[in-house]
């Protein structure tokens, strides 16, 4: 059902099915405020992720997991540093054409779902169809088979203020994959939901990265749902490290306290 497009002039070079590194970061640094008073969020976070990878980022609240996440959705500018889809740096491309970038390469799943609680859970997921300029039968359609996927073609009608939590972030994962993105990034899918649903919504996201052939990042602070994942990154400090590095790096800086 998935469909990995190859996108306008000016938003990618490569198609990402044929690069062996989608998304890549180099430097990155954000830093919000001037002078004294200025917050370094990140310091040098620098990402390779793999075609095919499911990939986890492990740290606590607070730690800068959502900056990365929006810097590599094009959401925000980083304050230096470079990222890459398909080798091409999103900081390089127009205006115009991140809005096409943002709908076609990246599936963005937030913590707190984001749905329109007025509308139906079917005119939710077609919502990012709709400002592609897709018709509403068609986006509709595509709507209810992507609901179907996560188990809810029976609840397509109902509002979603009516949908229980973990409906809701099922409704969510729908929206975000509907225009087949090649990475799907997600800012702490489960955070929001009791162990019970938080498993059956990691399991999900496990089946349909498998079966529509994604790229994801999950950010997280459940190490038991990031021990699933191919690999695991510790943001700390502003940086990405392996967790054996990051064990180093804490007792190195552990023993220069002491």
């Amino acid at each position: 059902m998935t469909q990995h497009t190859q996108f306008a002039s000016g938003v990618a070079t490569e198609d990402p099915r044929n690069v062996a590194v989608v998304l890549e970061s180099r430097g990155l640094q954000k830093t919000y405020g001037s002078g004294e008073k200025s917050i370094c969020v990140l310091a040098d976070a620098n990402l390779s992720l793999r075609r095919g990878e499911m990939v986890a980022i492990v740290a606590p609240s607070g730690a800068g997991k959502s900056t990365l996440l929006h810097l590599l959705a094009a959401l925000d500018t980083p304050t230096s540093g470079t990222v890459y889809f398909a080798t091409k740096a999103i900081e390089s491309i127009h205006d115009g054409a991140l809005a096409e970038f943002r709908n076609r390469a990246i599936g963005f799943l937030w913590q707190r779902h984001q749905l329109l609680p007025d509308f139906t859970a079917a005119e939710n997921v077609a919502m990012p169809l709709l400002v592609r300029g897709e018709n509403l039968a068609s986006a509709l359609g595509m709507a209810r088979k992507w609901l179907a996927e996560v188990g809810l073609d029976n609840r397509a009608d109902h509002r979603a203020g009516e949908l229980s939590g973990g409906e809701q972030q099922r409704v969510a994962i729908a929206r975000a994959l509907v225009t087949g993105p090649s990475v799907l990034l997600a800012d702490e899918p489960t955070g929001d939901l009791d162990e019970q649903n938080a498993w059956a919504v990691f399991e999900l996201l496990e089946r349909l990265h498998r079966t529509h052939q994604l790229t994801s990042l999950i950010a997280t602070h459940n190490l038991a749902l990031a021990s699933r994942c191919d690999r695991i990154l510790v943001l700390e400090h502003g940086v990405l490290r392996t967790p054996e590095a990051a064990a180093t790096a804490s007792g190195t800086l552990g023993g220069e306290a002491s």
